[in-house]
């Protein structure tokens, strides 16, 4: 069930769910706010909630409203793509063989069949994102589940549209945006990380960030280092 809430200029979408806490979120590309929490809870309740988070939220908005975006991209020459925090210029070249994409020095070298659209182009390349993560995500895992001692039994890479990653702690599943490719990779470790810690404890509370704290020391700086990574360039939504 979803239901609105109107705290002045700001408007709050409530959904209501078969969970014990309450959760607020923040979403780009404008600061859209969602608010789940239990089936049981009062509206007016919620109301009380979302008052005292008010300040928090404003905050959170106005860093997503300032956050850079990346321009809309074309697959042509000299356009500029971030692999692993590093900028390259994309060299495209047509011919009659088998897609490929690979990094040389500064360039990301782009080969496609003779007449290969955008859409096209786009597709590839957000598929070689996609490897790339599935590549560099087990050794990850190796290395923090026995740090942890917890264990994942499946791991997804796929574009999200509001989210870094996500944890089904039930189904010890973890996901993974697509996009955290074009980031430094500690943005890919913390987000790993973070994932692993919804594991021991599924919300944000003060006992997730003791977990945070315990294993990954300096976590915030690689949170604030993707924070201000710039955003893609779509339509955000739910």
């Amino acid at each position: 069930m979803t239901r609105q809430l109107e705290l002045g200029d700001i408007t709050v979408d409530v959904v209501l769910k078969d969970i014990k806490n309450v959760h607020l979120s923040v979403h780009p590309p404008t600061g859209r706010v969602r608010i789940a929490a239990p089936k049981r809870m009062a509206l007016d309740a919620i109301r009380v909630f979302a008052i005292s988070k008010l300040s928090w939220i404003r905050q959170q908005r106005t860093k997503l409203r300032e956050q850079d975006r990346e321009s809309p991209r074309e697959y042509l020459d000299r356009e500029s793509h971030y692999v692993w925090g590093r900028r390259y210029l994309l060299t495209v070249s047509e011919v009659h063989a088998a897609p490929f994409i690979e990094l040389e020095n500064s360039r990301m070298l782009l080969r496609v069949r003779p007449g290969t659209d955008q859409r096209k182009r786009h597709a590839l390349v957000e598929d070689w994102y996609r490897e790339q993560i599935k590549k560099a995500v087990p050794p990850l895992l190796a290395r923090w589940q026995l740090l942890m001692d917890v264990r994942v039994e499946r791991f997804f890479v796929q574009r999200m549209k509001t989210k870094w990653g996500s944890c089904n702690h039930k189904g010890r599943a973890i996901r993974l945006n697509t996009e955290l490719a074009k980031k430094p990779p500690e943005c890919l470790e913390y987000i790993v990380v973070h994932e692993l810690a919804h594991l021991l404890e599924p919300t944000h509370n003060a006992r997730f960030t003791g977990y945070m704290d315990q294993f990954m020391a300096g976590w915030r700086l690689s949170r604030d280092e993707l924070n201000r990574a710039p955003l893609a360039e779509e339509n955000w939504r739910y």
